[in-house]
């Protein structure tokens, strides 16, 4: 059917007709995207104009009035229906009262949104000078019926006070998108954006509509215009395929409006969304600093004329760097400038204005993404050391990076940088999208430059460190091959490429073998030594652990996890310098410990303590972290899915956990005690209460009393709990995966689970470790954002690592009990 023979029905039909009409609009597949809203508007108008001529016999100086998103055509399936009734006061009041009666009351009886008012021009003026949301509705005013010259007054009137308020209207209007931003996040990170209310989105694209329309400044118009219709495009389908009127682009709807784009995937999807958000908030960050300027401008201009006698005073050009100026507040090309003669000049123009804190010029951008040189290969020394004063500037490199690459240029020097420029990240644990993670980390790195000797190193190693990730496999693997390639490209010695290229490689071996590995276990140590190599080299990795990490997100890095990291850096370089690695304290490290090893053996049951947590934010200030669970009971088989299986019974969530034997020997310990010798279970737990507060220490211990001597059902308790509180179900999570890694111990075979978290999983590991008849040596359990990654260093009854084709078998059993 086409949109003349749906108008047709509408008009032919009523109502009913005008319902009809909608639903073959909206599911018909020849139209879609601008089209679509355009014929919806249209539609709609002649339904409601249809009404308005019905019912307005009589009734003279009244108009019916489309505002808002209505009134920009920009109808999605569930949009709003924004109207004012709007009359010049000469009719009865209980006449237009019954004339909004007649129009309202079918649009409602349809169950379509309706947001309406009913004023005179006067009051329509001055609710618009009370409240700026109404009058920001009312720039977009559009006549559907009535009384034309009636919506001309009200059109002509409402823009003439918004450009004669600009000067005090601006300002609160950047106010209110600043505000928006702080609350919705930013559209281009989001896993789950809000296209509208979110910065970078719709709003955000509204905004820009009335500074134009202030005749004060005008937005960068450059890719601005599709990527708000980029953003309606993914509204209309995620109205269509959840049937509300939603703006939040919720994970379990991504597949299917992916679909409905015709896109690959969702990751296409979100990618889209992204380089369409990025755009906007550039563009916003340019116009609201150009309102800024003149504004600034007009309030200090009369006063040097004044000063100056009436003449027009010459702008302040402040040299920076070779052919860079700042400029009013901005960093701009000097007019000696040759772009296309000096093919550093990019760089050099974007590491002065980071260097000073400063705006790169949107003229001046443009101006050598449109003539600018390419880079020679390799590198003139001068570029790289511009690219790492660019990196080295800290924060102030975030706005110049983003304003690069909204021209094109940082693929023009980077061509790597395409794969991974707004490339999702699917784990929550990460902040950023994947390029933004890049250039944080780089913000993190400059930080820590005066710990290392090679600072330009670890500033370049971050900025790389993830740039595998758009490629299939290890991002790791490919990683290094990339690196290898950019860091000879930009003028690295060999000897220096072979370092980016390790430091890319391993840039997760600090952290995951801190985490998920014994330290005290020779072969530890001894194969991440093997994997770095030099002195030199471990100093850097560390520094870019911490960057990473820090820039990963709040969850990927804590006091806790840092003192790990420089435990195994220290054990690493003694071996590096040609020594042993250091021997930890002999166990139990400290008196707490012992003591309640001792009181677990005496009494011959387990014995808790709990201690509250908190790490050091600032001097003088700590944030709690949680609860540390110390628990001792003597050596007997079950003692982990017992302890795992109560914890996840009291809603307690296990953040970390550590699991060791304590042998005791024969003696006097410190309190005093004599003491026969013995194993003892240690572990080590950090735990949160899912809900209100944490259990009582003796309910936690007589729950695991019973569950050691088999008396409480623990899976049929926490079978009950599911049944009961169902959680909500999202995107379906990858399988769970388990593998065996070879090489890890000398002492114990060393079995790696990666799974997505949920009450219960480390029960359940527990019990099909027990079931697997091994015995679990150490465990180290760390969650990061809904996965857990967890490692068990296990031997067989008799303490010895299991034959290759025992532990695949009990890597194979475990994987299935937990895919079950």
């Amino acid at each position: 059917m086409t949109s003349v023979e749906v108008k047709t029905e509408a008009e032919d039909s009523g109502p009913g007709g005008y319902a009809a009409a909608r639903l073959h609009l909206l599911q018909g597949e020849a139209q879609s995207g601008p089209p679509r809203r355009a014929a919806l508007a249209e539609l709609t108008d002649d339904w409601l104009a249809g009404l308005f001529k019905a019912d307005a016999a009589g009734v003279r100086g009244a108009a019916l009035v489309a505002v808002g998103g209505y009134g920009r055509g920009e109808l999605s399936p569930r949009s709003d229906l924004d109207l004012l009734l709007l009359h010049d006061g000469s009719a009865d009041a209980a006449a237009i009262a019954a004339l909004a009666d007649r129009i309202w009351y079918p649009v409602w009886d349809l169950g379509l949104a309706l947001d309406h008012s009913v004023r005179t021009l006067g009051e329509a003026r001055k609710t618009a000078g009370d409240d700026l949301k109404v009058q920001l509705g009312l720039l977009d005013a559009r006549h559907i019926a009535g009384d034309l010259g009636l919506t001309a007054s009200l059109r002509t009137t409402v823009l003439a006070d918004w450009r004669n308020q600009a000067p005090k209207r601006l300002p609160q209007l950047r106010e209110l998108c600043e505000e928006r931003a702080a609350r919705q996040g930013e559209l281009q990170f989001l896993l789950e954006p809000d296209l509208k209310e979110a910065r970078g989105g719709l709003r955000d694209a509204t905004a820009l509509r009335a500074v134009a329309a202030s005749w004060l400044a005008d937005a960068p118009r450059a890719g601005l215009a599709d990527a708000r219709r980029r953003l309606l495009d993914v509204r209309d389908a995620l109205h269509l395929a959840t049937g509300r009127a939603t703006d939040r682009l919720a994970l379990q709807e991504q597949d299917q409006v992916a679909a409905d784009l015709g896109l690959l995937d969702s990751d296409t999807l979100l990618r889209q969304v992204y380089e369409a958000a990025r755009t906007i908030s550039y563009a916003s960050d340019v116009t609201w600093r150009e309102v800024g300027r003149v504004l600034r401008s007009r309030a200090v201009r009369p006063r040097l004329r004044a000063m100056l006698g009436g003449g027009k005073p010459a702008p302040e050009r402040t040299p920076l760097a070779e052919g860079i100026v700042e400029q009013d507040g901005e960093v701009v090309l000097a007019r000696a400038a040759r772009p296309d003669r000096d093919p550093v000049l990019p760089l050099r123009a974007a590491a002065a204005a980071a260097q000073a804190g400063l705006p790169l010029s949107l003229h001046a951008v443009r101006r050598l993404a449109a003539v600018a040189r390419p880079l020679p290969t390799p590198w003139p020394a001068e570029a790289r050391e511009q690219l790492v004063t660019l990196l080295g500037a800290g924060r102030a490199t975030v706005e110049v990076w983003e304003a690069l690459e909204a021209e094109g240029l940082i693929t023009r020097v980077l061509p790597d940088w395409e794969r991974v420029r707004c490339r999702p990240q699917r784990n929550p644990v990460h902040t950023w999208t994947v390029d933004r993670h890049l250039v944080e980390t780089a913000v993190q790195a400059a930080e820590l430059t005066r710990r290392v000797s090679r600072p330009d190193l670890l500033l370049v190693a971050a900025l790389l460190h993830d740039i595998g990730k758009g490629w299939p496999g290890d991002h790791s693997v490919a990683g290094e091959t990339i690196a290898r390639d950019v860091a000879a490209r930009i003028g690295f010695d060999r000897d220096d490429v072979a370092v980016l290229a390790s430091l890319v490689r391993h840039h997760l071996l600090l952290i995951e073998t801190a985490t998920r590995r014994d330290l005290d276990d020779p072969a530890t140590v001894r194969a991440v030594a093997e994997a770095v190599g030099s002195a030199s080299t471990l100093e850097l990795l560390h520094a870019l652990t911490e960057a990473d990490a820090l820039a990963t997100g709040p969850a990927a890095w804590s006091t806790w996890r840092a003192s790990l990291v420089a435990d195994l850096v220290k054990r690493v370089g003694a071996v590096l310098a040609g020594g042993p690695p250091p021997v930890p304290a002999a166990a139990p490290a400290t008196v707490e410990q012992e003591r309640l090893a001792i009181e677990a053996y005496r009494t011959g049951g387990p014995v808790l303590a709990l201690r509250a947590q908190t790490e050091a934010t600032e001097p003088g200030a700590e944030e709690p972290l949680g609860v540390e669970l110390q628990i001792a009971v003597p050596d007997q088989p079950g003692v982990l899915p017992a302890v795992a299986g109560v914890l996840a019974m009291h809603r307690l969530t296990v953040r970390a956990a550590e699991l060791s034997v304590m042998e005791l020997p024969d003696g006097v310990s410190a309190d005093g005690a004599t003491v026969s010798g013995g194993s003892v279970l240690f572990l080590d737990w950090r735990v949160a209460a899912e809900f209100g507060s944490l259990p009582q220490a003796a309910r936690l211990r007589s729950d695991l009393v019973r569950a050691l001597d088999g008396t409480l059902d623990i899976p049929g308790r926490l079978a009950e709990r599911e049944a009961a509180y169902p959680r909500r179900r999202g995107a379906p999570a990858p399988p769970p995966r388990v593998t065996v890694a070879p090489a890890g111990s000398q002492l114990a075979t060393v079995i790696e689970v990666r799974a997505q978290d949920a009450p219960g999983l480390l029960h359940r590991i527990g019990r099909a470790l027990e079931a697997a008849d091994v015995r679990v040596r150490s465990a180290h359990v760390s969650t990061l954002g809904a996965n857990a990654v967890d490692a068990f260093y296990v031997t067989g009854p008799e303490g010895a690592p299991l034959p290759g084709a025992d532990a695949a078998a009990v890597a194979r059993g475990l994987e299935e009990a937990l895919r079950g």
